[in-house]
């Protein structure tokens, strides 16, 4: 199974991986915390850097380093993108409130940390242990009656990274939200929606470009909220601009 997830990811510069293989792909005891731990998106603070003025998105951060054997948290720091990669909101040096420490903790958390390491580690023919940057973002993207939510509003687009995992934790009362993958001209290369926990999306953010249409409610008497975890891998010493 991991094997023909490197594969694809080597061959297609992405690979769409539904709940039920992802939770084969994480395992079950890791998946025993999966209740507190899609609960903790509901302690998410206000995105306060939205270019478009829009309060749609919230979020915590995290920066880790993994070395030969050690994944270690690193002490809180600012989140930066160039306007290269992000022309709504780059150029701006973004401070979010952190992950707690017990989300951070969680065995969950370590064993999709350490998935991603495999897959993507593997498929970049890196040398195991080989060193790695690697940011954690919660997000939780709503929508009312009166405000879309944009989970991507500067468009398709590169996170100017090496890897990004992208995996749903709760969708509720959500219309659209669809995912599409773009070669670098702009040319689809495929879409999707991640509907049920768990659904993820591997990406190699080299040779694609990746973006997430606005969402609504079903309902407009009631809030609709898309949560996701999106976690993204550098090679150690890379330029972060």
């Amino acid at each position: 199974m991991l094997d023909d997830l490197r594969l694809q990811v080597a061959r297609d510069g992405f690979a769409r991986v539904q709940a039920p293989q992802m939770r084969r792909l994480i395992g079950e005891d890791a998946l025993a915390d999966w209740a507190a731990y899609a609960q903790s998106w509901n302690d998410l603070a206000i995105d306060e850097y939205m270019a478009d003025g829009g309060r749609y998105r919230r979020r915590r951060y995290a920066v880790l380093e993994a070395a030969p054997g050690v994944v270690s948290r690193q002490v809180h720091q600012p989140h930066f993108q160039s306007l290269d990669y992000n022309s709504l909101n780059g150029g701006v040096v973004r401070w979010f409130e952190p992950i707690t420490p017990a989300v951070g903790a969680m065995p969950l958390t370590r064993r999709i940390i350490d998935l991603s390491l495999d897959v993507f580690g593997k498929a970049a023919g890196a040398a195991p242990g080989f060193p790695w940057r690697i940011e954690m973002h919660q997000f939780r993207i709503e929508a009312r009656a009166d405000e879309v939510g944009r989970p991507t509003p500067e468009g398709a687009h590169r996170d100017g990274v090496d890897w990004v995992l992208v995996m749903l934790v709760a969708r509720a009362n959500v219309a659209a939200g669809v995912t599409g993958i773009y070669d670098p001209a702009g040319r689809s290369l495929g879409s999707f929606t991640l509907l049920e926990p768990l659904d993820a999306v591997f990406i190699d953010d080299h040779r694609v470009l990746h973006g997430v249409t606005a969402i609504e409610p079903f309902d407009p008497t009631r809030l609709a909220h898309r949560d996701v975890l999106v976690v993204t891998l550098r090679r150690f010493g890379a330029d972060i601009s």
